[in-house]
């Protein structure tokens, strides 16, 4: 009996892979083997850095609340400690944005903890 063998299907497959591989350099754009590694790689770099992303932001807002909290002579821990046993509930996220965009309303929020 001959082998039977899903044409469409495969077909199907590398058409989505080469999409994907869309604007790369090189043969990494139309070569089936390289086009397959390299969106491979892509995905998993997309995977891990939407993790990633998490972290990096977070490290950005306590740079800004650091920042922030240093000109009313406060360090950042000092300044979340005392956030925390006051039950102020603002956000790093929020709290970054204050010291960035609003210095008056932060400048009030570290007056208040004090």
């Amino acid at each position: 009996m001959p082998r039977s063998v899903n044409s469409v299907a495969k077909r199907a497959r590398r058409k989505r892979v080469l999409k994907q591989a869309k604007g790369y350099f090189g043969r990494r754009k139309n070569v089936w083997t390289v086009a397959k590694n390299a969106v491979d790689k892509a995905m998993s770099y997309a995977y891990r850095d939407r993790r990633n992303k998490k972290r990096t932001f977070r490290a950005l807002w306590i740079a800004r609340i650091n920042a922030g909290a240093r000109l009313h002579g406060m360090s950042y821990s000092q300044f979340i400690g005392k956030v925390k046993a006051n039950n102020i509930e603002l956000n790093r996220k929020v709290l970054a944005d204050l010291a960035m965009n609003n210095p008056e309303a932060f400048k009030a929020v570290v007056e208040k903890v004090k």
